[in-house]
C-alpha cells in the first residue's frame, strides 16, 4: 500500500516551529552592471519530515522566485524508496502545474564530494514559479521511519545576469536590490553547507514552518558571521590554488583531436560563480567513452534561459547536493549550443559526476530537458555527435566503436546487467546512461537516437545524394552537357560534421566545397565523362555517389527538312486557312525537343514532324521553330508563309454558273453549276493549293486536273450542309506555276457542284 508524506515550502516567514534555510550565492563579476549580477543566484533549503502516521499534506503556499527544484535527504549513499513528486506554479500564467515525479538521481556521483555530501533527485527545471507544493509516494507501505532523514525541498532561483535575462523575466522578478529583508546570519539556522558562498548579499535567509522538520531530522547548523568570513576567505584561497594548479605540472597536457572542437560557451559565458566551486579539478588519464543524459524538465524553454538553466543545475549540485562542482562536463540545449560544465579544462580528461562507476573513464554529455517522451533535436544531437567526436578524438578513438571500461562499483544498470566493481566490461564509446546505471536517463526518446549520434560522429557521411545536375539534361541514364555542369547533393549527417565535398570528374578532384555547402560547379571538355559527389567527414572518411555518365556536346542540332507549310482539307475562312506544318530535326547525339515560337506558340517531342495548324490569310507568316538537345544546344529555323484566297470570280468559266450569294460563302459569294462538263479554272504561282467547296445531301461529284492532267474525282456529298470546306489538297516540294481545273460530272440526280474559291500558299 502506497504512503505519502505531503510536503510543501511556505513564504519567507512562515509560523511555527521548523526551520526553512535559504542559501544565496552570486555570479562571477564579468555578467551584469560593474561585474554584480543583477540578481544573484539563489537556493532556497526546507527541512522537511512526515507525521506521526507517516502522512502529512500541506496546502499550496506562495514562495519566492525559483526556476529549478529537487528533493535531498542526508547521506548521498542512501537512496529514496518511493518516488518524489512535485507541482508548481507558474510566475507568467498563475496556473498550477500537474504532478511531476523526479527521476532519481545516483548515488554519491561525485568521487570529489566531501562528508557533508547529500542524497537527491536529479534537479527539474520548471520556469519562473512562485509556488511548489511536494509528495513522497512510498511503494512498500513503510512508515516515515523509512524514509532517510533531513528531508529537505530545495528550490534554485538562477538569477539574472545579462540585459537579456532580465529583458525576459516576469515583470515581478526582473531586478533585485540588496536582499534586505533577508534574516541574519546570527540568527540563522541551515542544514550543514547550506550557507552563502563568498560575496553573496547575506550569508543565509531563515523563516519557519509550524509542520517542518524536527532538528533531529535535519543536519542542522548555525554560522556567525565570523565565520560566514571565514568560509569566506577560505573559499577565495581554494578558488587561488585551483587557479595555481591549472598551470602545475599535475594538470594534465591537451592532446590534439582528430576533428575540430565545436564551439563552447565558457563558465564564465553562462555566469558560473567560481565560489561554489573552490576546490582544485580532477584528471582522469584520458576519455574512453561518453555518456549521455538529459536533465529532465520542460522542453518549453526558451534558448535564451539555457545559461540560467545550467546555472541552476550548478547550484544545485554544489549547494544541494554538496558536490565539488556541477557534476557534467558539458550541457547541450535544444538549439545545439554547448555549455561549459565541471571547470578544469574543456580540452582536459576532467573528472566529472555523472554516471555512477563509471566516472573514471569518461565523460558526461546532458542535454538540457526531458526526453522520455519526445526526440532530442537535430542541433542537440550535431552539436553531442560533434562534442563526443571531438572528445573522443583526442584520444584516437572511433565514436562509432566499443571500449572496454572497468567498473567502480557493483551494481545493475536499466536492462538488468550486472555489474562487479573492478571488472572490464564492453560499452558502446558513445553510451547512454542507463548503459551504466538503473535509470531511464536519457529518455526514452533520446536514447535510441544514439545510433544516429554515433554514425554522425564517427563518419563517413550518412545518406549522401547526389540529388541534381543542373547544366545538363537527361537522356535515358546519360546527361548531356555544353560544357559547366553544377551537382547538387544532400546529406543526412549535419555539414558543421562535415570537412568539404568534392566533384570529381572521371575520378579526379574537379571542384571542392565546404561541408555546409550542398552544391558546386565544374567544367568538363568535350566527350564522355563520369561525374560524382564525394563527402569528406571531419574525421577524414569518406562517401561517394554513384557516378554519373554526361557528354559534353556543343553541336548545335539540324533542321534536315525546314519548317514548311502545305494546306490542308478543313473549314476556310477569311481569318483562318487550315494548314500542316511539316519538319525533320536531328542532333549528332541526343535532341531533346522542337519547339514553334512564332507566329504561335507550342511544344513538340524529339520525333514529332507535323503539327496542324491554322494560317491568317492575306498576309506573311513567319513559322519560326527551334530545335533544342539535351545539352542545351539550339537550332532556329524561320520561314516565311502567305495563304492567297483565290475567288471563284477570278476562275476562267466555261459552261453555265449560278452565282450565289450568303453570309456563308468566302467574300459572302459562291458558284453553282449543274451542267455536265461545267468548269473553272485558277493559275498561281506556289507550292500548296486547295479547293473550297460547299457540301449537302444533293452535291454532286467534279473532276480535278493539275496542269491538264486529271488527277482526282471528288464527291461533295454530306449527309450534313457544310460550307467553306477545303475538300481537296495538293502540294509541290517546291515553287511553281500550276494551273489547277474542277470540271462538273453531271452526277445523275444530285448534278450541283457549288464552289467558294481556291487557295494557295506562296
Amino acid at each position: 500500500m502506497k504512503r505519502r508524506v505531503w510536503l510543501t515550502l511556505g513564504a519567507v516567514v512562515l509560523g511555527g516551529g521548523g526551520v526553512v534555510s535559504y542559501a544565496v550565492a552570486s555570479p562571477s563579476a564579468g555578467h551584469g552592471a560593474g561585474g554584480q549580477a543583477k540578481r544573484p543566484v539563489r537556493v532556497y533549503d526546507l527541512a522537511l519530515t512526515g507525521g506521526a502516521s507517516g502522512e502529512r499534506k500541506l496546502a499550496r503556499t506562495d514562495t519566492r522566485q525559483f526556476s529549478l527544484l529537487g528533493v535531498s535527504w542526508t547521506g548521498a549513499a542512501k537512496r529514496l524508496h518511493g518516488t518524489a513528486q512535485v507541482r508548481t506554479r507558474s510566475v507568467g500564467t498563475g496556473e498550477w502545474t500537474a504532478w511531476h515525479d523526479l527521476e532519481a538521481a545516483d548515488p554519491l556521483e561525485d568521487p570529489e564530494a566531501g562528508a557533508d555530501a547529500r542524497g537527491a533527485s536529479e534537479p527539474l527545471w520548471v520556469g519562473p514559479s512562485d509556488g511548489v507544493q511536494v509528495q513522497v509516494v512510498h511503494q512498500d507501505g513503510s512508515t516515515s521511519s523509512g524514509l532517510p532523514k533531513g528531508l529537505q525541498v530545495n528550490l534554485v532561483d538562477p538569477g539574472v545576469v545579462t540585459d537579456a535575462e532580465a529583458k525576459a523575466e516576469p515583470a515581478a522578478f526582473v531586478v533585485e536590490g540588496s536582499p534586505s529583508d533577508s534574516a541574519s546570519p546570527a540568527d540563522s539556522q541551515s542544514p550543514a553547507g547550506s550557507e552563502s558562498p563568498a560575496g553573496s548579499p547575506s550569508a543565509t535567509e531563515s523563516a519557519t514552518a509550524s509542520d517542518s522538520a524536527a532538528p533531529s531530522d535535519s543536519a542542522s547548523a548555525s554560522e556567525s558571521p565570523s565565520a560566514t568570513a571565514s568560509a569566506s576567505a577560505s573559499a577565495s584561497a581554494s578558488a587561488s590554488a585551483s587557479a595555481s594548479a591549472s598551470a602545475s605540472a599535475s594538470t594534465p597536457t591537451a592532446p590534439p583531436s582528430t576533428v575540430p572542437e565545436p564551439p563552447i560557451v565558457s563558465r564564465a559565458g553562462w555566469g558560473a560563480d567560481e565560489s561554489l566551486s573552490p576546490d582544485p579539478s580532477d584528471y582522469n588519464a584520458d576519455v574512453k567513452a561518453v555518456f549521455v543524459h538529459h536533465t529532465d524538465g520542460t522542453n518549453d524553454y526558451t534558448c535564451a534561459q539555457s545559461p540560467a538553466i545550467v546555472r541552476g543545475i550548478y547550484a544545485y549540485h554544489t549547494q544541494t547536493e554538496h558536490w565539488n562542482d556541477i557534476g557534467y562536463n558539458f550541457l547541450v540545449d535544444k538549439c545545439g549550443t554547448i555549455f561549459e560544465g565541471r571547470k578544469g579544462g574543456v580540452d582536459l580528461p576532467v573528472l566529472g559526476a555523472h554516471t555512477y562507476g563509471w566516472n573514471r573513464e569518461s565523460a558526461g554529455i546532458a542535454v538540457l530537458g526531458d526526453y522520455t517522451t519526445a526526440g532530442a533535436t537535430d542541433a542537440a544531437l550535431t552539436s553531442i555527435a560533434r562534442l563526443a567526436a571531438w572528445k573522443l578524438g583526442q584520444y584516437g578513438a572511433d565514436p562509432a566503436g566499443t571500449v572496454k571500461l572497468t567498473a567502480g562499483a557493483t551494481q545493475t544498470n536499466y536492462f538488468g546487467t550486472a555489474y562487479t566493481s573492478g571488472t572490464a566490461y564492453t560499452f558502446n564509446r558513445i553510451s547512454g546512461h542507463r548503459d551504466g546505471y538503473n535509470t531511464q536517463c536519457p529518455g526514452n526518446s533520446l536514447y535510441p537516437q544514439l545510433p544516429t549520434v554515433r554514425a554522425w560522429a564517427a563518419g563517413p557521411v550518412q545518406g549522401l545524394k547526389l540529388t541534381s545536375l543542373s547544366g545538363a539534361g537527361l537522356s535515358g541514364s546519360t546527361y548531356y552537357t555544353k560544357g559547366t555542369v553544377t551537382a547538387k547533393w544532400s546529406t543526412t549527417t549535419p555539414g558543421s560534421l562535415i570537412s568539404k565535398f568534392q566533384v570529381l570528374v572521371d575520378g579526379k578532384v574537379a571542384a571542392t566545397a565546404s561541408g555546409t555547402a550542398t552544391s558546386a560547379s565544374a567544367t568538363l571538355t568535350a566527350g564522355s565523362h563520369t561525374v560524382a559527389v564525394r563527402a569528406v567527414h571531419q574525421s577524414g572518411r569518406t562517401a561517394t555517389t554513384a557516378a554519373l555518365t554526361v557528354v559534353t556536346d556543343t553541336t548545335a542540332p539540324t533542321f534536315t527538312t525546314a519548317p514548311k507549310l502545305s494546306l490542308r482539307t478543313g473549314t476556310v475562312s477569311a481569318t483562318a486557312v487550315p494548314v500542316t506544318l511539316g519538319w525533320k530535326a536531328a542532333d549528332n547525339a541526343a535532341l531533346k525537343s522542337v519547339s514553334l515560337l512564332s507566329p504561335t506558340t507550342a511544344a513538340f517531342g524529339p520525333t514529332t514532324t507535323g503539327s496542324s495548324r491554322t494560317a491568317k490569310p492575306g498576309s506573311a507568316s513567319v513559322w519560326s521553330m527551334k530545335a533544342a538537345d539535351y545539352a542545351g544546344n539550339t537550332r532556329t529555323s524561320s520561314p516565311s508563309f502567305t495563304p492567297v484566297i483565290l475567288q471563284e470570280t477570278s476562275a476562267v468559266r466555261s459552261g453555265t454558273w449560278t452565282a450565289r450569294s450568303s453570309t456563308n460563302y468566302l467574300g459572302g459569294k459562291s458558284y453553282s453549276s449543274g451542267s455536265k462538263n461545267a468548269s473553272l479554272s485558277w493559275t498561281f504561282t506556289g507550292r500548296s493549293a486547295s479547293w473550297v467547296v460547299s457540301r449537302a445531301a444533293t452535291s454532286g461529284q467534279a473532276y480535278v486536273y493539275v496542269d491538264g492532267t486529271k488527277v482526282a474525282t471528288v464527291d461533295l456529298k454530306s449527309a450534313t450542309t457544310s460550307y467553306r470546306q477545303a475538300i481537296w489538297t495538293k502540294s509541290w516540294s517546291s515553287t511553281a506555276k500550276h494551273t489547277v481545273k474542277i470540271v462538273v460530272v453531271g452526277t445523275s440526280g444530285r448534278p450541283t457542284v457549288t464552289t467558294d474559291g481556291l487557295v494557295y500558299l506562296k
